[in-house]
């Protein structure tokens, strides 16, 4: 189509017409090089070359070809809108429950997010991302942390209890009766603790947030599927402040666990 539509969709329908629109913006390159770069024919590189130079997208300079300046700008406008399309596929998923906040952050934070889905045959990736970043944190708090999300973490929290890392949880009171019905040993061992706090608060948001270090984590649990669905990481300092704020709103309004919720 004759249209700036058309030109985008012209683009797009080959994945070797952005490569190679990219690559004559870097350094003039000749056809041989284009082919062995993109891995297509040669017939192939002559009909796109003559495209873009009917466009006025790159010019020849001796036998080789090289971008214009117009090149150079729809290069860079094609770049921006794949790395704005590869962030809305990781969000697309999760876009339902994230907090109002974190999906009205600006598109560049969106793209600095690492979004982990559980799937079918892998439905214990968000947990096994989150214990990754658990193992290296120096710092930790959690608001609203599922037993789903800190049970197979249970080694590696005990562990970073005993390097002497401060560790803050605020959660429902059923969730620390549970640890401290299945774990009584080890969850009276822990709250024994200096460096270990738990606290309890009845209205919590519907996802979790956590702050390791540097790192925000905001966790999704699904509750008829009895597992962590979604598991985002960024460190954006856009999303940490917010992070601190929400989780100092409910620290403020938390109260340690009383002995009738513990054994109740």
């Amino acid at each position: 189509m004759d249209s700036p539509v058309g030109d985008i969709a012209y683009l797009a329908r080959s994945e070797h017409r952005v490569e190679t629109l990219n690559a004559l913006t870097d350094r003039p390159r000749s056809r041989a090089e284009l082919c062995e770069l993109t891995g297509v024919s040669t017939s192939t590189i002559r009909r796109t070359l003559r495209e873009f130079e009917d466009r006025t997208w790159i010019r020849m300079e001796g036998y080789q070809y090289v971008a214009t300046r117009l090149g150079e700008a729809i290069a860079s406008g094609m770049d921006d809108l794949i790395d704005l399309v590869e962030a809305e596929r990781k969000l697309r998923e999760v876009w339902h429950w994230l907090p109002d906040e974190v999906s009205g952050f600006t598109i560049e934070t969106w793209s600095e997010m690492t979004v982990t889905v559980a799937e079918p045959d892998s439905p214990y990736c968000p947990v096994n991302r989150f214990k990754s970043l658990l193992q290296k944190t120096n710092t930790f708090r959690f608001l609203h942390p599922e037993v789903a999300l800190m049970e197979p973490c249970m080694e590696v929290l005990f562990r970073l209890i005993q390097d002497e890392v401060d560790i803050t949880l605020i959660d429902r009171p059923s969730c620390h009766t549970y640890f401290f019905s299945t774990y009584p040993e080890r969850s009276s061992e822990m709250v024994n603790r200096d460096n270990f706090t738990v606290l309890e608060h009845d209205e919590l948001p519907s996802y979790g947030i956590g702050l390791l270090d540097d790192k925000v984590v905001i966790s999704w649990y699904k509750q008829d599927s009895g597992t962590v669905q979604a598991l985002i990481d960024t460190d954006v300092p856009s999303v940490h402040e917010w992070a601190e704020s929400m989780y100092a709103s409910f620290e403020g309004e938390a109260r340690p666990p009383t002995t009738e919720s513990i054994v109740e």
